[in-house]
């Protein structure tokens, strides 16, 4: 009986430790579009992190340890830099065959080093907020659904990108290696000429899989109240009351999209010390909200959205993406019967302990798993109670 309670200790606590864990996940594209308007806007955040690894010291080592370096800064569309970077962009929805054109761009950079005794991490961020227009392929009628063009959302750009700064002059934002050769010169000339500046000078700004995810595999779900509560975030007013909401999702793993992990990728070089770089990204995720029931159709072979003010009749109101509600409860039920057997058997290796005098580590992994299997138990009560009592 010792062994099971155990086991049954490190299945309790494996299912405590899962069910806690909050997904660190970078929230890469996050747009809202209105089929009725002329335009729209969005976020495209990209975020990389590099780690310069010296353990055995080395003139890197010494250049790096205990320094702390942040760039910040803002730019729009009178900048060169940022035009060209718009133009580049807009060649790149053409490629796709898609009329979608950015009228109008902001970025937003940062780059901060930290030196560490073993190692540096440089954290980059680039967020664009670019303005859209011709995303409407074909107006709504009453016998066609408005179609909206997606393809476009893929953003990515390859090259160096210069951006002018009044703090900081001109800034590369495209290069990991720029900020270290801009700003470790000293650095670089150890790092020039190895795989790891090679491994530096790929691109931040590349949103590929998100464009190449088929929106098919995307999380679907819709809202026909919700556009009551949060009209004002669309820009309109409560003449559209009663439409709705639909909102594509990816970056979860699931069999629709596999499983999404961090990207990593690793250089190793030998200078006056061995050295490792690594540079890390969060898998890539999206979020796409648009005014009407949206499904998913190609036109001449460019992916589209074809979008109705109201649902199909007959067409359930779910915010499961489809998922049949009875089997999600029928899961609870079963989570719950589960933990009652925990309960249970371990409520009963309780009681045989008690008297004999032991009150080490199996008493104790019997209260572990009495308490824990509470916590539990009213956690899945949750399930069953409709949100708008909770």
């Amino acid at each position: 009986m010792t062994s099971r309670a155990a086991i049954f200790t490190v299945l309790l606590s494996a299912i405590l430790v899962v069910g806690t864990i909050s997904p660190a996940l970078a929230a890469q594209l996050e747009i809202r579009m209105n089929p009725e308007a002329d335009f729209a806007t969005g976020d495209m955040k990209y975020q990389k992190t590099v780690f310069i690894e010296y353990e055995e010291g080395g003139k890197i080592a010494d250049q790096l340890r205990g320094k702390e370096f942040s760039i910040v800064f803002t730019a729009d569309a009178t900048d060169p830099g940022v035009a060209k970077l718009q133009d580049q962009l807009n060649q790149n929805i053409a490629s796709k065959g898609s009329n979608t054109h950015i009228t109008d761009l902001i970025v937003e950079y940062s780059a901060h080093l930290t030196g560490y005794p073993l190692y540096a991490s440089i954290d980059y961020k680039v967020i664009l907020k670019p303005t859209i227009n011709n995303y409407v392929i074909r107006q709504y009628s009453e016998n066609s659904p408005a179609l909206v063009d997606v393809s476009w959302r893929g953003l990515a750009v390859s090259g160096p990108f210069v951006l002018n700064t009044l703090q900081y002059g001109d800034v590369e934002i495209n290069m990991p290696i720029s900020f270290i050769k801009s700003i470790l010169p000293d650095t670089y000339s150890v790092i020039a000429g190895t795989e790891a500046e090679t491994l530096l000078s790929k691109s931040i700004i590349d949103a590929s899989y998100i464009g190449e995810q088929p929106l098919a595999n995307w999380h679907f779900l819709f809202d026909p109240t919700g556009i009551n509560v949060d009209a004002s975030t669309y820009g309109l007013d409560e003449s559209i009351s009663g439409f709705v909401v639909s909102t594509f999702t990816m970056g979860e793993s699931s069999l629709r999209e596999g499983r999404q992990v961090e990207r990593v990728e690793e250089a190793q070089f030998t200078a006056d010390a061995p050295y490792v770089v690594r540079t890390v990204q969060s898998a890539d995720n999206a979020n796409l909200k648009l005014i009407g029931f949206a499904a998913v159709d190609k036109l001449e072979g460019v992916e589209v959205l074809g979008v109705s003010p109201q649902a199909p009749q007959g067409y359930a109101t779910t915010s499961t993406g489809g998922f049949p509600v009875s089997i999600i409860y029928g899961m609870a039920a079963m989570a719950g019967i589960g933990a009652i057997a925990i309960l249970f058997i371990s409520s009963r290796q309780l009681k045989k302990e008690e008297g004999k005098g032991q009150q080490g580590v199996q008493t104790a992994n019997a209260r572990f798993l009495y308490h824990g299997t509470n916590a539990i138990l009213q956690s899945c009560r949750k399930c069953f109670v409709p949100w708008s009592k909770r």
